[in-house]
């Protein structure tokens, strides 16, 4: 089970972040040491969808955007991804119909419904290789980007423009995962999901970096946001940023009455989802969650509580979908220079 990050990384330096600011230095230092190294490389175009910090940022609907959008170009692109939360150690190929969330993670999940999904545990040069194997046109990582064990042709740094990176600081004083301008300058590009202040700061570090900055939104899907008008909500979620969630159903106008925030990837029990729908019946509110919840709870013992629990679920809207596009084509051209020169 993920612990919630800490208030004050998402606060200014203060005491706690400076106090905690050598080990951060460490971390820092040893990730960027690790992304360094070379990775292995396979004969097919890889895309890695990364974020600098720990957390949700909006990875997944940019994976499955990308994902759609390669395959409405007649590829046959799969997803690859650790699994986190889940027991598999070894690279699979995720089938919905035999694997849970508790086996696969919830973001696998989430993924094959899109397209054909690797699980690689620990391996994710291995799943690479399995996704070559059965016959992918490409591969689109959901996270990873600090990992160095598989080569990337192109990387995609994502990021929450509401929250930005927090403090700036490097785990644990901080949400980063290694400094921050040396991260964008290993990406090809940052994405700003949503907006803010903290965002646009991110953007000028890009910037002054010479790497293009993309912008989007998520949006929820209209039916779900129909069918939830006029009735009192109960919202719960364990996402990276559980409020997100709570700020979409009220920007659209929803009749939110309660909240209920677990961490990321939270395992839910019998009794936890029993209580929330003991207080939602109480205010005589819906259930509702996020689909990345749902796949935790759908696919698992507690499926029968599942079905009376509404989701409402989102998409990436990018405001120019042609950036992403310079960024597929970028991976491929990049993977035909690397494949050229292999076989030179």
């Amino acid at each position: 089970m993920s612990a919630r990050a800490p208030g004050f990384w998402w606060r200014p330096p203060g005491l706690m972040a400076a106090l905690l600011s050598p080990i951060g230095a460490l971390v820092g230092a040893i990730t960027l040491r690790r992304m360094a190294r070379p990775g292995e490389s396979v004969p097919i175009p890889v895309l890695c969808i990364g974020n600098p910090t720990v957390g949700g940022a909006g990875k997944t609907p940019t994976a499955l955007w990308c994902l759609d959008r390669l395959t409405q170009g007649g590829h046959r692109p799969f997803a690859l991804l650790r699994g986190h939360g889940g027991s598999v150690s070894a690279p699979v190929r995720v089938e919905p119909d035999l694997h849970d969330a508790q086996a696969v993670g919830d973001e696998a999940l989430l993924l094959a419904v899109a397209a054909p999904t690797i699980v690689a545990g620990g391996d994710r040069a291995g799943g690479a290789r399995l996704a070559a194997s059965l016959g992918a046109s490409h591969i689109v990582m959901d996270d990873g980007f600090q990992n160095a064990s598989l080569a990337k042709d192109a990387s995609l740094l994502v990021v929450d423009a509401a929250v930005g990176v927090g403090n700036g600081a490097v785990l644990p004083a901080g949400p980063l995962r290694a400094p921050l301008a040396p991260q964008i300058a290993r990406a090809d590009a940052v994405l700003l999901v949503g907006e803010g202040a903290a965002g646009d700061a991110v953007a000028r570090i890009a910037e002054r970096l010479r790497r293009p900055v993309l912008r989007a939104r998520l949006a929820p899907a209209p039916q779900a946001v129909a069918a939830l008008r006029g009735r009192p909500l109960h919202a719960f979620a364990g996402i990276g940023r559980p409020e997100k969630f709570f700020e979409t159903l009220t920007a659209q106008g929803l009749d939110l009455r309660r909240r209920t925030a677990f961490a990321d990837h939270h395992p839910y029990d019998r009794q936890e989802i029993e209580t929330l729908r003991g207080e939602a019946r109480a205010a005589n509110a819906t259930l509702v969650t996020t689909a990345k919840d749902m796949a935790r709870l759908g696919t698992t013992p507690l499926k029968d509580l599942a079905a009376h629990i509404a989701v409402l679920s989102v998409t990436l809207v990018p405001d120019d979908p042609s950036a992403f596009d310079a960024l597929l084509r970028l991976a491929e051209e990049r993977a035909r220079t690397r494949l050229g020169a292999a076989r030179a």
